[in-house]
């Protein structure tokens, strides 16, 4: 496996995410419908990938996303400044006072608790990211003289709007133009994309988006939804995925894209909203590795696990090029990350990696 980053001295960032970031209200341990108070988090899909590079994993990092310029706007960046991350490619919208023109997104996100699971409930149409146009970011300025080793994407954002599907793909074929490795996370929501053409615009744009991707992140749901491919005699009542099928379906995606030098995704078994089983596996060079089993995980706030995964996962791609060491570290920040409150890991390097090598939760003193 070869990904050909770009030298760390040609750039000035090590990683950059294309995404919308929102408000994310937080009733702690009650209900949405019931709180009389929440707590302000910021997240996004692949924000929080980016931020985790920085925060856990020591990276510089950078977001490219939009803003209304307003008050929470500036809360926004204030609340991505607190956690390292880079602004200065932020793209700040005018606006009205009363969000006619662009507004700035919100999701109430409550964490569940046993037989009671987590509710999201978003409120972003009209955002300013969703908006947000390729000629809004200077993208030959960021990825050219700038310099960037990683950008992360996905569905998510890509799903937001019109404009998100040109500015994703104009944001990929610079990146590519420039020697800088992609990875996209599908994260297929058929709701999201219910209003600008359903599957079949899903299909459209990502198989496009596709074509510029070295590290394609997804489940068996989302390689058939949003790229075609099916796993052959796998039956979806099963807890366990068919790793054969699996394989199988990869190395046709990877003959379709031979631009595909990894594809990883995460295994979750739910069996209450607080105690998962989970675990990960990475496809790299024809071969399928797989994390160590994190069975009866205790959860705090599952929101955010799978973007935790994948910001390990690209770490350890980045600096051992090794897959089965990269996936044994996304599966465990992303293990970390869901036992702390928010969208967003508080785990730390040295945590991870002492997960990894089998420490126990015995107190540190």
């Amino acid at each position: 496996m070869e990904l050909n980053l770009r030298p760390r001295e040609e750039c000035k960032f090590d990683a950059v995410s294309l995404g919308e970031i929102m408000l994310r209200l937080d009733p702690g341990e009650g209900r949405i419908r019931t709180a009389r108070s929440f707590r302000a988090w910021e997240g996004g899909g692949e924000y929080n990938v980016i931020r985790g590079l920085h925060k856990c994993f020591g990276l510089n990092t950078a977001v490219l996303t939009a803003f209304a310029d307003n008050e929470v706007g500036k809360l926004m960046k204030d609340f991505i400044e607190q956690g390292g991350v880079n602004t200065d490619l932020i793209y700040w919208k005018k606006t009205d006072g009363i969000g006619r023109i662009c507004r700035n997104g919100i999701n109430f996100t409550e964490r569940g608790f046993g037989i009671r699971g987590a509710v999201g409930c978003s409120d972003r149409a009209n955002t300013a990211i969703s908006q947000a146009r390729p000629e809004d970011f200077d993208f030959e300025y960021v990825f050219g003289k700038l310099g960037v080793r990683w950008l992360h994407t996905g569905g998510i954002y890509a799903a937001l709007s019109e404009q998100s599907c040109e500015t994703v793909i104009a944001a990929c074929k610079a990146a590519k133009k420039y020697g800088t490795v992609i990875s996209y996370d599908l994260n297929y929501r058929p709701s999201m994309w219910s209003a600008i053409g359903g599957l079949e615009k899903a299909r459209e744009v990502n198989r496009e988006v596709a074509k510029y991707v070295d590290v394609m992140i997804g489940n068996e749901e989302d390689f058939t939804a949003c790229l075609g491919f099916e796993i052959e005699g796998n039956d979806a009542n099963l807890k366990e995925l068919n790793l054969d099928g699996y394989k199988k379906m990869i190395g046709k995606a990877a003959e379709t894209y031979p631009n595909f030098k990894v594809v990883a995704t995460t295994l979750r078994t739910v069996k209450t909203a607080t105690v998962n089983d989970w675990k990960a596996i990475c496809w790299a060079d024809g071969e399928i590795y797989q994390s160590k089993e994190y069975n009866g995980l205790e959860i705090m706030d599952r929101v955010g696990g799978g973007d935790s995964f994948a910001s390990g996962l690209v770490y350890g791609l980045m600096t051992t090029g090794d897959a089965e060491k990269a996936v044994n570290y996304g599966a465990a920040h992303g293990a970390l990350a869901m036992t702390t409150p928010g969208d967003t890991s508080m785990a730390s390097l040295s945590e991870v990696e002492a997960i990894m090598g089998g420490a126990g939760a015995r107190v540190k003193r």
